[in-house]
């Protein structure tokens, strides 16, 4: 018997674009700066990519399929409530989590000072310890759409594996 065979593999990514005018929704936190992330819903794109992460292991269908942006009840909709009812759709597959990787590309704010909270705000999420989830920070170093502010992007790889 295959002892990986139990193990599975989600890759989410997701971008939006970066308007004036606070507060900016990252990692279910609120930060106090005066950018938003452009979406449909709150567009905390850290949370869509980890939500797609899950979606993703668990083979079902993407975020867009669960909460389309043509969805009236979508609108302003908290992303940390889509990421609840992607955890509850994965563990009734019996499936549970290892860990977490996520990247998030954005020229400012910075991360640093944000990571910690954002890692305990999403173990609380997804109801793991905050050493199961890893958040890193990058910049366009100035260059491109997300190196000019316009844009961030977020990716995560998530591991999980399957109960009995």
């Amino acid at each position: 018997m295959n002892p990986f065979s139990g193990l599975r593999i989600g890759l989410g990514m997701d971008s939006h674009r970066i308007a004036p005018g606070g507060p900016m929704i990252l990692g279910g936190l609120k930060l106090d700066v005066d950018m938003h992330f452009v979406g449909h819903s709150d567009a905390d794109v850290l949370l869509h990519a980890i939500t797609d992460a899950l979606l993703s292991a668990a083979s079902l269908p993407d975020i867009g399929q669960w909460f389309p942006n043509t969805a009236a009840e979508n609108y302003g909709r908290d992303s940390a409530d889509m990421l609840r009812i992607a955890v509850d759709a994965v563990r009734q597959k019996k499936l549970a989590i290892l860990n977490l990787d996520c990247v998030v590309q954005l020229e400012k704010p910075k991360l640093s000072p944000h990571k910690e909270a954002m890692k305990i705000r999403i173990a609380n999420i997804l109801g793991i310890e905050t050493d199961q989830v890893s958040i890193k920070g990058k910049t366009g170093e100035g260059v491109g759409e997300i190196g000019r502010g316009e844009l961030c992007e977020a990716t995560c790889v998530v591991l999980v594996y399957q109960t009995l």
